[in-house]
């Protein structure tokens, strides 16, 4: 593992560091927060979390982002690497009282210049609908807490939809709603539709059509987040009960579990392929998951402290085919060997299928996947051939991938970097705080996703209005390195049917669940650096740079290698603009 020097290096926030493709720099103008830029008391308060959308809008900056501090969510135009932060012009500022926003996620099916349909969860567990474009409150769910009461943990449109979205809450109860249906005036009732290993599914009992269409009760205590496939068919939860587990969405059927080392699972993330899910928590580790395989393949030790997000860089994920023979040379070398898949992300999805051809010649694989937790900590690792394929014959053996970065880059290493081949750039993902979950098609626009491709699992249920289906983050609460306790999941729901989850550590410890640390691969982070000095909440990896913010409310873009443009002097006014709602 990468490590830093004793005392005050140690606590030093770094600004920048080198990997193979070489040196990401923050850029200190394109920092977002709060108009007046004060460092937000973050004692007591849900997780600051970032969305992105981009608005089609033809000008070449229809980039916007959301994200909540405390009490307060705002909506700004994103200009990246390219220019300033100008925080005087937030295009939406909401202030709310007596609950906080959670956790947020934008339509990207239906955004344009003129509308985007943003969803906010909230800690006393009501669920908005709202148009920071138009300023418009369009419609407010589970308003009566008849629903839960619980706060929201996590909330996402169902991937291919205009109106359907999940909520999951720190009851650990999932509910799917349509945003044309009402929540009703009663507290709703309802009918068992399949049941399994820790896990129920209820539809709403009701004469006509109502939310939430259905409640999923997923293990013991709070389900901290989920995330949906790559290509929407899967949804992967995380629980407080340290469990990992990944369902069939459409047909309501658990496909595979994991067990964390100990202590709860908080964060979630799909490969770009889909074929492999990462998942860390409160055991300071991060877990690689074979979807395919339903079995850990290895485990990443690098922080000191609970992991909050993990998410996969799809721009970084890369295969490639090799020649038979054993690659040898130096890590200059192998670098410009790793750049020819560098920034394609949109066939990054084809071209790792190909890993499962029987044909000739061997596939160099490398996903590259980030973290960053309690610890003020943000981890690169890359997970390689040797790890995925470990009875194959090798091009490079790279079990560790600790490279040159010991100490802080040297200033002019900035230079190194190599550019990528061709002129030719994709176009952008869609930008959410899902982005490392969602497909890596170009499925943010109507026109790019089939009609008519309804689920044929769920459209059987009369109550769920999937016509416009066309076929991706929570953090408990807690003083850093101080856990408060699992939450207790048990209610005076008589619905909830859930078979009780061995959890006793004895008793899945050694089994395919959880298998001792000797058993599984440990992966070294690639870089391990301070960023911040609060718990960090958010990473997002976008084309040209990543995006982390911290507890403090800062939003911080770090520019890729080649990336980086100069910036025009920034506009920081204190004015605060927007509204108050």
């Amino acid at each position: 593992m990468a490590t830093e020097g004793g005392g005050k290096e140690m606590n030093e926030i770094k600004t920048q560091f080198t990997t193979r493709e070489g040196l990401y720099k923050l850029l200190p103008h394109s920092e977002y927060s709060r108009p007046n830029r004060v460092p937000f008391n973050s004692q007591g308060s849900n997780p600051v979390r970032v969305s992105f959308v981009n608005l089609n809008d033809q000008s070449g900056n229809g980039d916007r982002l959301c994200f909540n501090v405390g009490r307060e969510l705002y909506f700004y135009i994103y200009k990246g690497v390219r220019k300033a932060a100008d925080l005087s012009k937030p295009i939406d500022k909401r202030i709310y009282k007596g609950t906080q926003p959670t956790c947020h996620d934008f339509n990207h099916l239906t955004a344009t210049a003129e509308s985007v349909s943003l969803l906010v969860g909230f800690s006393a567990g009501q669920v908005q609908l709202i148009d920071p474009i138009k300023k418009e409150t369009s419609k407010l769910f589970n308003e009566e807490r008849l629903i839960d009461k619980s706060r929201v943990t996590c909330v996402k449109w169902v991937p291919g939809s205009e109106s359907l979205f999940l909520v999951a809450h720190s009851s650990g109860s999932m509910y799917l709603y349509n945003v044309e249906h009402t929540c009703g005036t009663t507290a709703p009732h309802y009918q068992l539709l399949k049941q399994g290993e820790s896990f129920a599914v209820h539809t709403c009992k009701s004469k006509s059509t109502r939310n939430p269409l259905l409640k999923w009760t997923v293990g013991e205590g709070a389900l901290n987040e989920f995330a949906f496939s790559p290509d929407g068919k899967f949804l992967a939860c995380v629980s407080q009960d340290g469990f990992l587990r990944v369902f069939n969405f459409d047909s309501v059927e658990l496909h595979g579990t994991m067990k964390s080392y100990f202590g709860g699972l908080l964060c979630v993330c799909w490969s770009p392929d889909g074929k492999y899910i990462v998942a860390g928590g409160e055991d300071d580790l991060v877990t690689v998951w074979s979807f395919g395989d339903c079995r850990v393949i290895a485990r990443g030790h690098g922080h000191k402290s609970w992991v909050s997000v993990v998410a996969f860089d799809p721009y970084t994920t890369s295969v490639e085919e090799s020649d038979p023979m054993e690659f040898s040379g130096s890590d200059e070398d192998f670098q410009d060997l790793l750049h020819f898949g560098r920034d394609r992300a949109n066939s990054t999805q084809s071209r790792l299928s190909k890993r499962n051809s029987t044909e000739s010649r061997p596939v160099s694989v490398t996903y590259r996947f980030g973290s960053v937790g309690q610890d003020t900590q943000l981890c690169l690792w890359d997970l390689t051939e040797d790890i995925l394929f470990p009875h194959q014959p090798l091009s490079r053996a790279r079990t560790h991938t600790n490279v040159m970065n010991a100490t802080s880059p040297p200033a002019g290493s900035a230079g190194n970097s190599v550019p990528t081949p061709g002129s030719a750039a994709p176009p952008p993902l869609p930008r959410s705080n899902s982005l490392p979950h969602a497909a890596v098609s170009s499925a943010g626009s109507k026109g790019s996703v089939a009609d008519g491709a309804i689920a044929a699992g769920v459209s059987k249920f009369a109550t769920l209005s999937l016509h416009d289906r066309k076929d991706r983050h929570h953090e408990k609460d807690h003083k850093r390195n101080h856990s408060m306790g699992h939450i207790s999941s048990k209610s005076s729901d008589k619905l909830n049917l859930v078979t009780k989850t061995k959890t006793d550590p004895a008793k899945t410890l050694g089994t395919p669940l959880c298998p001792r640390m000797e058993d599984v691969p440990l992966l070294e982070p690639l870089i391990c650096k301070k960023i911040a000095h609060e718990r960090l909440t958010v990473l997002i990896f976008l084309e040209d740079c990543i995006v982390t913010a911290c507890q403090e409310g800062f939003i911080c873009t770090w520019g890729r290698p080649g990336k980086v443009a100069l910036l025009s002097a920034p506009n920081q006014a204190t004015s605060p603009g927007g509204t108050v709602v």
